[in-house]
């Protein structure tokens, strides 16, 4: 068992965030939509899309924790309202969950704001959306309203937020999976979104050093004061064999290596005890840490997730991300 203390220690890295190229763009992206806020004319929106495990949500609860609500002259100020679609949306459930997550705690059971009284939910949220000084809406699981194929009820949801954004004169950025572009090419938002922008995987044979920044930015936030180095190249590409470059399964793997560590009472995350992570994960696998480099084999991304409604009625509209055969890593750091 861990103390309270490891505990502690483990907890800040789980939810440690890493400002590499990407997000830094992005966070300002957000700050500047928040300077509309105060500006006459049109507030422009952004859409931020990507595949599982890039690094979304990851991003905008980092963005959100760093401008929390809080008390001002008495009154409870939001500047970032965090929200996202619930399942099975209607405009009732989305308009609720907004007020919910703006701290209306009571508006999803309100017996005041019942069932079909939408413009009456509507005109609620714009009103303690500026009552709140919210200056920026994000918006994440945006896919949800592609992947119940709404029709019309999607198109109704589409204009309830344009009509917050006119009337509370705010800025909204609709997170979610790469298909949310399909959002982007309706009446409602293609003249709206200013900015889009994609999290990609990490592809050592574009930019391997962008990886070993991210690898050494991680290695520099571990709770030791000897911090391990993961820049050796056996020790990226075994790292990057593991992930196929997707950042939540890299965050995932070096959290358990870590509980391990911690358990150990180790001076650092040394080579050992990732190996015995690899082993605990994937027993049946040969132990990438205990090869050579040239023996570490691993796959990129070829092709992102896909929803495709319109299929044959006996295909799944989902279709999985798509990765290359396995290679020899080591040729891919040569292309």
């Amino acid at each position: 068992m861990l103390t309270e203390a490891k505990k502690a220690k483990l907890n800040q890295f789980k939810s440690v965030f890493i400002e590499y190229t990407i997000p830094k763009t992005i966070i300002n992206d957000f700050d500047k939509l928040r300077l509309h806020h105060d500006l006459a004319g049109e507030k422009p929106c952004m859409m931020l899309s990507g595949d599982t495990g890039c690094g979304k949500s990851a991003l905008i609860k980092h963005y959100y924790d760093n401008n929390p609500p809080h008390f001002s002259d008495g009154r409870r100020k939001v500047p970032v309202l965090l929200s996202r679609i619930p399942s099975n949306p209607s405009i009732e459930s989305t308009l609720k969950q907004l007020l919910h997550d703006l701290g209306q705690f009571g508006a999803k059971s309100s017996k005041r704001l019942k069932h079909g009284n939408e413009i009456a939910l509507a005109e609620s949220l714009v009103e303690q959306l500026k009552r709140s000084g919210t200056e920026l809406i994000i918006i994440d699981e945006f896919q949800e309203l592609v992947d119940n194929n709404l029709g019309k009820k999607r198109r109704d949801i589409a204009n309830q937020f344009k009509y917050i954004n006119e009337k509370a004169g705010i800025s909204i950025v609709l997170v979610g999976m790469p298909w949310i572009d399909q959002i982007a090419d309706e009446p409602q938002w293609s003249s709206r979104i200013f900015i889009r922008r994609f999290i990609p995987y990490f592809k050592l044979s574009e930019n391997p050093k962008l990886f070993i920044r991210l690898l050494m930015g991680l290695a520099n936030r571990l709770p030791f004061t000897e911090k391990p180095n993961f820049s050796k190249e056996e020790v990226v590409l075994a790292l990057f064999s593991i992930s196929n470059g997707c950042f939540r399964e890299l965050k995932n793997f070096l959290d358990s290596a870590l509980i391990d560590a911690l358990k150990g009472d180790a001076v650092t995350l040394d080579k050992q005890f990732l190996s015995s992570a690899f082993k605990a994960r994937r027993p049946e696998l040969d132990n990438v840490f205990e090869m050579n480099v040239n023996e570490i084999q691993g796959c990129e991304v070829e092709q992102y997730s896909m929803f495709k409604p319109d299929g044959p009625q006996d295909e799944d509209p989902f279709i999985d991300t798509q990765f290359c055969k396995k290679v020899p890593l080591v040729q891919l750091l040569k292309k």
